[in-house]
């Protein structure tokens, strides 16, 4: 059952959005942006959090100079290499990572709410994982069958298959994540039917 916090979150809707790797959660964020809602990029959050000089101290003592550019900056594909391969490294990173980042959410969801938006919506890849569902009112499940949704990161990152199935098992399954949600849009065809799916689910939230 999704939770809620007492403050900023009531009144309007603050929405997560979640799904497996390349189902089109940001796809259906940016829809939900152009029908008026305040999205708030939990990536982008957590490139920004990167650059903290504590987040940076923290990580070079755990994973060493080796994930880091000549430039001082943390190189997020070296470290993702480190971590990906091993849940405890990835459970580590998240300890330094989702707390900081959590409170960037809440920021952003207190002026999100203050504003003239319909809905916050928190796009986020590891929304249960981080435990930033209690800051949402409802969360959407984007649904789409792995072999389109494998496509979509071939084409646009570049994996493999042996890839793409380590990097989803590190994730809460799906069944469990699609239980957890509210609502269900599907992202298995055309992008005029996923925009449909993005109108019908921000219409039921809206009317509660």
């Amino acid at each position: 059952m999704v939770g809620m916090m007492n403050s900023p979150g009531k009144g309007k809707p603050v929405v997560g959005i979640v799904g497996g790797i390349g189902s089109g959660k940001s796809a259906v964020s940016a829809r939900l942006g152009e029908m008026g809602c305040d999205v708030i990029d939990c990536d982008k959050l957590g490139h920004a959090v990167l650059e903290d000089e504590q987040v940076r101290v923290a990580i070079r003592g755990r994973w060493g100079a080796g994930v880091f550019l000549h430039s001082g900056e943390v190189s997020r594909d070296a470290l993702g290499e480190r971590v990906f391969s091993d849940p405890a490294e990835l459970k580590a990173l998240g300890e330094i990572m989702y707390p900081r980042i959590r409170e960037r959410i809440i920021e952003r969801i207190a002026a999100g709410l203050a504003g003239p938006c319909l809905a916050v919506v928190i796009d986020a890849a590891v929304l249960f994982e981080a435990g930033w569902d209690d800051l949402c009112s409802h969360v959407v499940f984007v649904d789409a069958p792995a072999e389109e949704r494998f496509a979509r990161v071939r084409r646009g990152r570049g994996w493999d298959y042996q890839k793409f199935q380590a990097r989803e098992k590190l994730q809460i399954p799906l069944d469990i994540k699609r239980h957890r949600c509210c609502y269900t849009a599907s992202n298995s065809s055309s992008i005029s039917h996923l925009h449909e799916e993005c109108d019908r689910v921000l219409r039921q939230i809206i009317r509660g």
